[in-house]
């Protein structure tokens, strides 16, 4: 049990900024303070240092916050991998904390419990953890929401496309639907034909595993009206324009636009936030065969515009262009999209900066406030549309790419955007993945946006 109301057993947990360790050693008897210098400590981010009673257990623990200027600073990411990293104990913490701050510093200590241990072929059992009784004025409902829906998208990312294809990735999402009464449709192989959906099933044509449009709903009328669009290309081989072996090693997270989707809606329907919900994951195979689409082809849109195919590695933005079509006919008072679209996003902002754009500049400032408060960051880059005849085609409407290498992510947006006439929009270009190893953080799947998102959302229904 991570997270206790109360413990009469429990110890005390110090919260200290490098500036606050000399004033708190100055009030410790003289044997913390030995073992404070003997150990080297000086409140270092992400240094722990336990220290001992004087019956010889553990009399409690310090937390490194470095140059923070408070404990009310605090962020989640300064508690995450806390309940591995102390001694198996009940804590609580010894300073007091906004509420903010506390439900950051909850939200951090479920967050770095998370394991995938799925694929492991010994199967250990879970080591004893450090439980926290949690601080006055934390808000443990958003905590424990924010916490599940990181792990859902994490989860779904992590797992390797032979048990993550279109099928499995529906299933997940009807699981959820289930879970909380939402009601799901989905349309399958060539339904997809039937139905009006000629680019998802362009793209996912050439794979065995049948593409399909993910689509549920939830909420009470009379609601505000919130899309979610997750781009779920479960796995991506570029097509006949295939990727070199070493672009294709993370190919499995090109449905993390689907995966932190999904996690989103799980936050809102778990936190019964009072909106009219649909979810459009378009799922697919992005693979190679006789049937595949081809450099050079045109198909025709859900909205009716012709698209010449320049490059079959550029296929979220066909799937996603079908499923904003249909999002958009329906004039949402919220269109959100989130997808693993280009790298030129990650050239430009780098992996933990998923890139944002708008048609509306008081929604992309709302939504950086809100991403600097949850420590779940975006960046904006502009729908700059001097770049939009980059997509032109001598043969159709446009191009899915530009024939110069310049703004990868700027035209990817353009692209979206000639589907999308509901205002207002954003479009976020993420990466999904952590690159390196740290606390609470390990590499593998990220769930990106979720909580920036949420906060966004409960605000403007509110």
């Amino acid at each position: 049990m991570l997270l206790l109301e109360q413990s009469a057993q429990s110890l005390p947990l110090w919260l200290l900024t490098e500036a606050q360790l000399p004033q708190w050693l100055n009030e410790q008897p003289a044997e913390i303070i030995a073992w404070v210098r003997a150990n080297g400590f000086q409140a270092e981010r992400h240094r722990v240092l336990p220290y001992p009673a004087r019956d010889g257990g553990i009399g409690g623990a310090l937390v490194g916050l470095g140059a923070l200027r408070s404990a009310d600073e605090i962020k989640l990411w300064h508690a995450a991998g806390l309940s591995d990293r102390l001694p198996p104990a009940v804590y609580h913490l010894a300073v007091a904390l906004r509420p903010q701050a506390a439900t950051q510093f909850v939200l951090g200590w479920l967050t770095g419990a998370y394991r995938m241990s799925r694929y492991r072929s010994t199967q250990v059992a879970p080591a004893e953890r450090a439980a926290l009784v949690i601080p006055e004025g934390a808000d443990r409902s958003y905590a424990q929401a924010a916490a599940a829906g990181t792990a859902l998208a994490r989860d779904l990312i992590n797992t390797p496309a032979n048990d993550m294809g279109p099928e499995e990735l529906a299933a997940a999402a009807g699981d959820l639907a289930r879970q909380f009464g939402a009601r799901m449709r989905l349309l399958v192989g060539d339904e997809l034909l039937a139905k009006d959906y000629p680019l998802i099933h362009a793209v996912g044509a050439a794979s065995p595993r049948l593409p399909r449009l993910i689509d549920f709903r939830w909420g009470p009328p009379g609601t505000p009206r919130v899309t979610l669009v997750g781009k779920g290309v479960c796995f991506d081989t570029g097509g006949l324009d295939i990727k070199p072996s070493a672009a294709m090693l993370l190919m499995k997270k090109d449905m993390g636009g689907a995966a932190c989707v999904l996690g989103l809606a799980q936050m809102l329907m778990r936190q019964e936030v009072p909106v009219q919900l649909r979810v459009l994951i378009p799922a697919v195979e992005n693979s190679v065969a006789g049937n595949a689409y081809r450099p050079g082809d045109v198909v025709r849109s859900r909205k009716g515009l012709t698209v010449e195919i320049g490059n079959t590695d550029a296929e979220g933005r066909l799937v996603l262009a079908d499923a904003l079509a249909e999002a958009d006919s329906e004039r949402p008072d919220l269109l959100i999209d989130l997808a693993t679209l280009t790298g030129a996003a990650r050239v430009a902002l780098g992996p933990e900066l998923p890139a944002a754009f708008s048609t509306d500049e008081e929604l992309l400032t709302s939504l950086r406030t809100h991403a600097d408060e949850e420590a779940d960051p975006v960046w904006p880059l502009p729908l700059w549309m001097g770049y939009d005849d980059e997509l032109a085609s001598k043969i159709a409407d446009l191009s899915n790419v530009s024939t110069a290498p310049f703004a990868g992510s700027i035209i990817g947006a353009l692209f979206l955007k000639r589907f999308v006439t509901t205002t207002p929009w954003l479009h976020l270009d993420l990466y999904g993945w952590n690159s390196k190893d740290r606390p609470g953080r390990p590499v593998g799947a990220e769930a990106q946006c979720v909580r920036a998102l949420y906060r966004l959302i409960r605000a403007r229904v509110s």
